[in-house]
């Protein structure tokens, strides 16, 4: 597959060339293709060639990238061919690529194989939030299942500095009756308060 510019300031006839191949796979049972290389020409002799790394897709697909290039920073899908080769001086950088090689139907992309890595740091944020929310579900959870309950660990005792005698000491009724409206009702005399051991 080639792209012919033509004469762009001294570069006289540039071209950019792509070389593709296609393989059978026995495991996917399918042709895949892939991106062998690139070279760039001009002056009408190759002047730069890199090779193609992890771009390819299932022929009755395209293959999709926000940026294919030869600089570390966009993850250099694109490696010089060899250590000696003038590629080195090249800086090649394809914004929004898009290519499909074979079963082009109507002049339009197939559905794209995007590049987009598994574990982008979008996902990977998401799967380190989930594992902070599901530590603290199981800490949360651990808390429950040791709470004691209270049963029968009582200690009752009297108290006579929190509440005063209503009537004389020689009584010795735990109860005093109090006259209302025809109703009898008892007051308690003797309070008690109540520790409680957990």
């Amino acid at each position: 597959l080639s792209l012919k510019f033509g004469d762009i300031d001294n570069l006289k006839g540039l071209v950019i060339r792509f070389l593709l191949t296609t393989s059978y796979y026995q495991l996917s049972v399918q042709n895949w293709f892939s991106l062998h290389r690139l070279q760039l020409l001009y002056n009408h002799s190759v002047q730069a060639t890199f090779n193609a790394t992890r771009i390819y897709a299932p022929s009755s697909y395209s293959y999709h990238c926000d940026r294919v290039s030869s600089l570390q920073r966009y993850d250099a899908l694109l490696v010089p061919s060899s250590a000696n080769d003038v590629s080195k001086l090249w800086e090649v950088t394809f914004i929004d690529f898009q290519i499909q090689g074979f079963n082009i139907q109507e002049g339009h992309f197939a559905y794209a194989k995007d590049c987009a890595s598994f574990f982008s740091p979008a996902i990977l944020m998401g799967l380190v939030m989930s594992l902070i929310l599901l530590l603290v579900l199981a800490y949360a959870l651990h808390m429950l299942i040791h709470l004691k309950s209270l049963d029968r660990h009582y200690e009752c005792k009297a108290s006579p500095a929190y509440f005063v005698q209503m009537k004389d000491n020689d009584m010795g009724d735990e109860k005093e009756p109090l006259r209302s409206s025809g109703n009898e009702s008892y007051e308690l005399r003797n309070q008690q308060f109540c520790k409680i051991y957990i």
